[in-house]
């Protein structure tokens, strides 16, 4: 039996191999405008992520050198990669989820949640990221979607995936879903202010079999199509981008940076 047969949505079970390899880097551009934000130099922050999945977003924070680095992932295989590809670095990694970090109170000044915000309960992790944070620190929930209109291939791959199953909804496209009410969610909040946005974009040109891994790494769609018509996608995707060296793919780094207001 395929190892991902009795995948769940949010269940990264088996993709973290997948995910580490093919997922693609967040705007540096939005990484250097979140830090401008916090009243502290960088060298001074203590930094958390939750949900961090195989670490893509910690360690591009990690290199910027905060005083500490907390990862928190709740899926087994997708920290023990995380672990892996962080290694000679200063990252502590821990078992939690958003809900419940178990951090100390008051013990953070930039919390993140990177392509990951979207799985937790809004009311019970807000309510969490407020006891962690110190007062002006700052939430962030950032996702890194591909704009796939600029590119006419991109946009016919991902069309096709109505023809498989014309019911099917993209959950963590980080263009839809819950990114569309989310500015008003975290300013109705009693423990956040001075909510921004921010966003930049970037283009990454990958290889065929970096693109084919990246469509391997998402859950939400193995979930929806089934593994037979997963399969069947990733099979017209091989064909379609066959006689394709690279292929450039625009993403979109979209951050939504709210003040702790304790």
């Amino acid at each position: 039996m395929d190892n991902h047969s009795n995948s769940k949505p949010g269940d990264f079970s088996g993709l973290a191999k997948d995910y580490s390899e093919s997922r693609p880097d967040y705007s540096k551009s939005v990484i250097r405008s979140i830090l401008a934000l916090i009243d502290k130099k960088v060298s001074d922050i203590d930094f958390v992520d939750v949900g961090s999945g195989t670490g893509i977003w910690t360690r591009m924070i990690s290199e910027l050198g905060p005083k500490s680095i907390i990862s928190i992932e709740p899926n087994d295989d997708m920290r023990d990669a995380g672990i892996k590809d962080s290694k000679n670095t200063k990252i502590i990694w821990k078992k939690a989820s958003g809900e419940s970090t178990g951090l100390e109170e008051n013990s953070a000044d930039l919390l993140t949640m990177a392509s990951s915000f979207h799985w937790t309960d809004f009311e019970k992790s807000t309510i969490e990221f407020n006891r962690v944070l110190r007062k002006g620190g700052r939430f962030v929930a950032i996702w890194n979607p591909r704009l796939i209109e600029v590119n006419p291939l991109l946009l016919e791959i991902e069309n096709h995936l109505k023809t498989l199953n014309p019911n099917i909804k993209r959950v963590s496209s980080g263009r839809s879903g819950m990114t569309n009410t989310l500015t008003e969610r975290l300013w109705s909040s009693e423990y956040f202010d001075d909510v921004i946005y921010i966003e930049g974009r970037h283009i990454i040109n990958m290889t065929t079999e970096r693109y084919i891994t990246a469509w391997r790494s998402v859950n939400d769609l193995r979930v929806q199509l089934g593994e037979c018509g997963f399969k069947t996608f990733l099979d017209y995707v091989e064909e379609r981008i066959s006689n394709i060296d690279q292929i450039p793919a625009t993403y979109l780094t979209r951050a939504w940076c709210a003040k702790n207001v304790k």
